[in-house]
């Protein structure tokens, strides 16, 4: 098991922050190891919502699913994650501040089948897909338009 503990201020009000990050379809627009994330069930985010997305791990695309299982505007989300060879629970919190909304994501992975026995290797690299997915939501909240 790996877990990542990654947390970032942004300056937008909580609830343009939690109405951004968690809605799973715009992963791919702030974590670069995410290229592509739609909302497989169609509806409005709630808990029960599925997403497919194509994750980058090195040089290959692996396809994942995820499914809201808390989802509490605009404080938290909780998304569980589904690959082939590896699963995955996101927790994402929401704080408002004075000048914007700190964020705390944490994420517990877990390999499956026989990729457990190099997970041990892995956890660099997953340790710094985290960090990359924290720099690309600053960079995403920065260029958005709106209030800062």
């Amino acid at each position: 098991m790996v877990v990542l503990r990654e947390e970032l201020k942004v300056d937008v009000p909580v609830e343009d922050a939690f109405a951004f990050v968690g809605d799973f379809a715009n992963a791919q627009m702030w974590d670069p190891g995410v290229e592509s994330s739609r909302n497989a069930t169609g509806s409005p985010v709630g808990v029960g919502t599925r997403y497919d997305l194509i994750v980058i791990f090195g040089e290959r695309r692996l396809p994942m699913s995820y499914e809201v299982a808390v989802f509490d505007p605009p404080h938290r989300v909780v998304l569980h994650g589904t690959g082939q060879t590896v699963t995955a629970v996101d927790d994402i919190r929401f704080d408002p501040e004075p000048s914007g909304t700190r964020i705390r994501y944490i994420a517990d992975l877990r390999l499956r089948g026989i990729a457990r026995v190099v997970e041990p290797l892995l956890r660099g690299r997953f340790h710094e897909t985290g960090r990359r997915a924290m720099a690309g939501m600053t960079a995403a909240f920065a260029s958005r338009p709106g209030p800062r």
